[in-house]
C-alpha cells in the first residue's frame, strides 16, 4: 500500500521508522552476540593452528632418529667431510697425495672443421682399458662429424670431445667422462691406424689419501665414501699436498636446536593462551581476553605446563628446562650442552621419549582434527554461529512484515484524519454560510 505521509498533519513514515528502531533492538542484541561469537571462533582457530605447529616441533624432538646426528669438521676447506648417524666420534689426520684425473688424448694434427680426417671411411674405434671395443660412425668422416659422434649420448662413448682453436685450424681433445686409472681409452681409425697424426695421452689417475702409520687409500673419484664407517670425505681438484684434521662428533648444535625450538613453540602457545583468557583489570574490564573464562583453553594451558613434570624422580632442570614464576618455560643452553656431553644417550631419551613425547600427546589431544578438545570447541561454536545467523535472518523477515503492517495502519489513519479534516472544513463553511443568511 502506498504511503500518504503528512496528510493528517503528522509524518507517519518518520513515526514508523522510529517504531522500527525499537522493534530492531532484540535483533541487534543477537547481531552483537553473533559478532562476538565469530571473533571468538577466529581466536580459537588461530590458537588451534599454533598448537598444531607445536605438535610438529614435538614430533621432531620425540623422533630418536633426530638425535643420532653427527657433526663433521675439517681444518682445510679443500677437504670436505660429512658424517651419518652410524659414524663414531673421533678424529683423523689426512694428507692428499694426489687427486683423481680423467684420461685425456690430445691429437697432434690441426684441421678445419669440415676437413675429412678419418682415412678410409667414416668409422673410428674406441678401445677401453677393460678390453671392450666400440665402433663409432662419424657419418661424414670430418673433424666436426667425429667430435659430434663422440659427444652423441646415443653412442654411449663415455668420452667428451672438444675442438680447440690453434694456429692453422683446430685440434681434437678427447677426455673420459669419469676419473680414475680405469678410465683409460684409445681412439684410432676403424683398422687401428692413427688419427690426426697420433695423440699425446694424459693417463687417468685415482685419488690417493695418506692416513698416517703407512695407511693409504685410493678412489676413482675425489670422493672417498665410508672412509670411516659413516664418514665420507671429498677433496677438491688440485688439492694434492693438502693436509687436514677431520673431526667427527655428536651434533650438539642440532640437538640443542631441537629442544630450543620445542621450548620456543611452547612459550608461543602459552603466551597466546594467556592473552586470550585473561579476565582484565579495573571496573571496565580493561584488557579482557577474547576467550576469558573459557575452561577448555585454560585446561589445555594447564596440561601443557604440566609436561615439564615426568614420572618418578625425573627432572628436566638438570637439562636446563624449567618453568618460571609467570608460567613460561625457560631453557638454559649451557646446562643442556653439559648434560648432553656427559650422557648423550640418557639426555636424548629424557627429551625424545619423555618431555617431547608428553608435549606431543598433550598438544595433539587439543588440536587433533578429528578428536581434539579445541577442535570440538570450534565445531560447537560454528554450530552456534549458524543458529544465530538463522535467528538474524528470521528477524529480518519478521521486521519486514512488522514494517508493512505499521505502514498500512498509519496510512489508513492518515487517510481517515484527512477525510475528517475535509468534512470539518465543509461543516465550518456551511455554518458560516447559515450565519450570513440570518443576519441579512
Amino acid at each position: 500500500m502506498a504511503s500518504v505521509s503528512g496528510l493528517g498533519g503528522f509524518d507517519s513514515a518518520s513515526l514508523v521508522d522510529q517504531l522500527m528502531q525499537l522493534e530492531k533492538v532484540p535483533q541487534q542484541r543477537v547481531q552483537t552476540r553473533l559478532s562476538g561469537e565469530q571473533l571468538q571462533l577466529n581466536a580459537l582457530q588461530t590458537l588451534n593452528s599454533k598448537i598444531a605447529s607445536l605438535v610438529t616441533k614435538a614430533e621432531a624432538a620425540a623422533d630418536p632418529a633426530k638425535w643420532g646426528g653427527r657433526s663433521a669438521t675439517s681444518t682445510d676447506t679443500k677437504v670436505a667431510v660429512t658424517a651419518g648417524a652410524s659414524a663414531s666420534p673421533g678424529s683423523l689426520s689426512i694428507k692428499v697425495e694426489r687427486t683423481a684425473l680423467s684420461h685425456q688424448l690430445g691429437f697432434a694434427s690441426t684441421a678445419a672443421r669440415a676437413d675429412v680426417v678419418v682415412a678410409g671411411g667414416t668409422q673410428v674405434r674406441l678401445d677401453r682399458l677393460d678390453g671392450t671395443t666400440k665402433t663409432i660412425d662419424t657419418k661424414d668422416g670430418t673433424l666436426q662429424g667425429l667430435a659430434d659422434a663422440l659427444n652423441d649420448p646415443a653412442n654411449e662413448t663415455g668420452v667428451r670431445a672438444s675442438l680447440v682453436s690453434t694456429t692453422g685450424g683446430y685440434r681434437l681433445l678427447v677426455e673420459s667422462t669419469t676419473t680414475g686409472k680405469a678410465s683409460d681409452f684409445a681412439l684410432t681409425g676403424a683398422d687401428g691406424s692413427a688419427l690426426l697424426g697420433g695423440a699425446t695421452a694424459r693417463a687417468g689417475q685415482d685419488a690417493e689419501l695418506s692416513l698416517g702409520a703407512g695407511i693409504t687409500t685410493t678412489s676413482a673419484t675425489n670422493t672417498f665414501t665410508d672412509l670411516l664407517p659413516g664418514v665420507t670425505v671429498t677433496v677438491a681438484a688440485g688439492s694434492a699436498g693438502t693436509t687436514s684434521e677431520v673431526t667427527v662428533s655428536r651434533d650438539e648444535a642440532g640437538a640443542t636446536k631441537l629442544v630450543k625450538d620445542l621450548v620456543d613453540g611452547l612459550n608461543s602457545v602459552l603466551t597466546e593462551m594467556t592473552g586470550l583468557t585473561t579476565y582484565g583489570t579495573g571496573t571496565a574490564g580493561t584488557g579482557r581476553g577474547m576467550l576469558a573464562g573459557d575452561s577448555t583453553v585454560r585446561s589445555v594451558q594447564s596440561q601443557l605446563r604440566g609436561t615439564v613434570f615426568g614420572s618418578g624422580d625425573e627432572s628436566l632442570a638438570k637439562l636446563g628446562i624449567q618453568i618460571d614464576r609467570n608460567g613460561a618455560f625457560t631453557f638454559n643452553e649451557a646446562d643442556f650442552k653439559k648434560a648432553y656431553t656427559a650422557d648423550p644417550a640418557g639426555t636424548a631419551a629424557s627429551i625424545s621419549s619423555g618431555f617431547a613425547s608428553r608435549v606431543e600427546k598433550t598438544a595433539d589431544a587439543a588440536s587433533n582434527k578429528d578428536t581434539g578438545l579445541l577442535t570440538a570447541a570450534i565445531t560447537g561454536r560454528k554450530a552456534g554461529i549458524e543458529r544465530l545467523t538463522d535467528s538474524v535472518e528470521a528477524w529480518d523477515r519478521r521486521l519486514e512484515l512488522r514494517r508493512t503492517a505499521l505502514t498500512r495502519q498509519f496510512t489508513a489513519l492518515e487517510t481517515a484524519l484527512s477525510t475528517m479534516s475535509s468534512q470539518s472544513s465543509w461543516l465550518s463553511s456551511q455554518i458560516s454560510a447559515l450565519g450570513s443568511s440570518s443576519s441579512s
